[in-house]
């Protein structure tokens, strides 16, 4: 991970904000994780992902706690790598997150938690019996440490179609989104994350060298990083996001209104690992998974919103993104009473 990735100091404030008794204990914490504590008091201000994760593994041997005190029993010094060889023991990524969410469900007081697998899509849900829901950063560290891991058996990436918390939204979320994903929905009546299905028939092929490794650098390379707000990438998303589909531009156009050539789009484009077509892909899945979780947008009209000339287009492309058809999300995300 690269220094150009960087955590928001709300951040850091809201890892101290229960690991520290005194303002005392925060300054030295923060002064030997490398972080000038007068920081803390500029909104704006950002530290590196390998300085916010050397604060982290400082506080959770300081509480020898590696959720930061915020579960009744502590998650002792030692429990994410246990959680590690217990889950790459298992045959298959399901297998394996099974195992990890029953060892987590054994360590914690309040977070029991459940793997669902429906069709095409599966859900990990915490299946909490408190009235009061956590503050949003104990949810996110949960789903930090548990997508991390998923992610690491897997051997890539696991792209989170939605996460729903109970909790009230809090004052900030942009690096939440950006580690998990932009459909965070809030005051929900539970706290889940729900991502493809496919990934859960995935081999784990793991070795002790390569679970030593991942311990090694844990929790910097779980933390995803930051994108660029200045990037080209960042800039077309955010362009395109303020037109009507329909309206998109097409490559040639696109380079004119940047007063570039269309090979030197492709080029940047590249270097930052994207493709237009994949920009207007992702924008196209962001809105359709927002749109599906209202009820009174039909599929047709919200095919017509895409810019596609149907809705079986509509049903070909989401499949293509998210590998489950449109109706078989928009059920999954609507039904909220079902208890699991």
């Amino acid at each position: 991970m690269s220094e150009k990735d960087t955590i928001s100091i709300h951040l850091v404030r809201e890892a101290l904000l229960q690991s520290c008794a005194s303002e005392a204990a925060s300054v030295e914490a923060l002064s030997k994780a490398g972080i000038a504590p007068e920081l803390l008091l500029q909104p704006g201000a950002r530290v590196s992902a390998t300085t916010y994760a050397r604060l982290w593994r400082l506080l959770a041997r300081r509480l020898d706690d590696e959720f930061f005190g915020m579960d009744p029993r502590p998650l002792k010094s030692g429990s994410l790598a246990f959680l590690c060889r217990v889950a790459m023991a298992q045959p298959t990524v399901a297998a394996g997150l099974e195992t990890g969410l029953a060892f987590l469900s054994l360590m914690f007081e309040h977070l029991p938690a459940q793997l669902v697998r429906q069709q095409s899509l599966a859900e990990i849900v915490l299946l909490e019996t408190e009235p009061e829901p956590r503050r949003a950063f104990s949810y996110f560290t949960y789903w930090m440490i548990v997508h991390g891991v998923a992610c690491w058996l897997a051997g890539r990436r696991i792209p989170i179609l939605a996460i729903e918390l109970r909790c009230p939204q809090p004052d900030f979320c942009d690096d939440y989104r950006v580690m998990f994903s932009d459909n965070l929905r809030f005051d929900r009546p539970r706290t889940r994350m729900i991502f493809s299905a496919d990934c859960l028939d995935l081999p784990i092929k793991r070795s002790a060298e390569e679970l030593k490794r991942f311990l090694g650098h844990a929790p910097a390379n779980i933390l995803v990083k930051y994108r660029d707000p200045d990037s080209l990438a960042t800039r077309i998303k955010h362009d395109l996001r303020q037109m009507p589909p329909e309206t998109w531009p097409e490559t040639d156009g696109l380079a004119a209104n940047l007063c570039i050539s269309a090979s030197t789009l492709r080029r940047r484009l590249a270097e930052e690992g994207q493709t237009y077509q994949g920009l207007k892909d992702s924008v196209r899945k962001e809105l359709a998974i927002v749109w599906l979780a209202e009820p009174q947008i039909s599929f047709a009209e919200i095919a017509t919103r895409l810019g596609f000339a149907d809705a079986s287009s509509f049903y070909k492309a989401f499949r293509k993104w998210v590998g489950s058809n449109p109706g078989h999300y928009r059920s999954l995300i609507l039904n909220e009473t079902n208890r699991l």
